[in-house]
């Protein structure tokens, strides 16, 4: 989760583009028969972002549900069921190229920063509503910084393609609970992790 400075708009821009999607032969395969190619090994970067974003997901997930739990306010069930299909499209690929789910129990996590990460915002969030609202803003702040810079260091037109569809999920969450905290503020809503000039992007300001 480093800080960059990195213009958001800039890099979906890029990621939308052509070159991310899969050539006809690439889908069917390749090889006399009509045989499915072979499927490519990861380096050890795109092994490592494919297995951190499976957990930081559910970082996602796991706190949405908590606030839900607390406060019953629709946004966080809505977007937990979200980070769920995220979940399971991340596991698709652990599977597809023979990797073991980090994932464990509710609440708990493999990655010694994310268990820190997770129990230190549901403390935040726990505080108050609007405390909940900011802390599920600042998580989809820091997915998408996170995602664009796994986009970055893979080659792999599949695991680039689930990228981009979490990076718009993730625009997405953060414009619904901005629309939440602004309503119960009066206040224009200020950046937490990424530069202001991004999330004024992202919100189309």
């Amino acid at each position: 989760m480093k800080k960059t400075t990195l213009i958001v708009l800039a890099l979906i821009g890029l990621i939308a583009s052509g070159a991310l999607v899969p050539s006809e032969a690439a889908r069917k395969g390749s090889g006399k028969g009509g045989s499915p190619a072979a499927i490519p090994t990861l380096t050890a970067t795109e092994t490592d972002d494919l297995l951190f974003m499976r957990e930081e997901e559910k970082l996602a997930r796991d706190v949405y549900i908590t606030f839900y739990n607390k406060y019953e306010r629709r946004i966080f069930n809505n977007i937990s069921q979200s980070e769920q299909k995220h979940m399971n499209a991340l596991l698709s690929l652990l599977v597809k190229y023979g990797l073991d789910d980090p994932a464990l129990g509710f609440g708990q996590f493999s990655d010694p920063e994310l268990q820190s990460l997770f129990d230190t915002l549901v403390a935040k969030g726990r505080t108050s509503e609007l405390e909940a609202l900011l802390v599920g803003a600042l998580i989809e702040e820091v997915d998408m910084e996170d995602i664009i810079h796994a986009i970055q260091r893979t080659e792999e037109t599949n695991i680039q393609r689930v990228y981009k569809n979490l990076l718009a999920g993730s625009e997405n969450h953060m414009n619904a609970f901005v629309g939440l905290i602004e309503k119960i503020t009066g206040t224009p809503y200020v950046a937490q992790w990424i530069t202001q000039e991004e999330v004024d992007a992202i919100l189309g300001r």
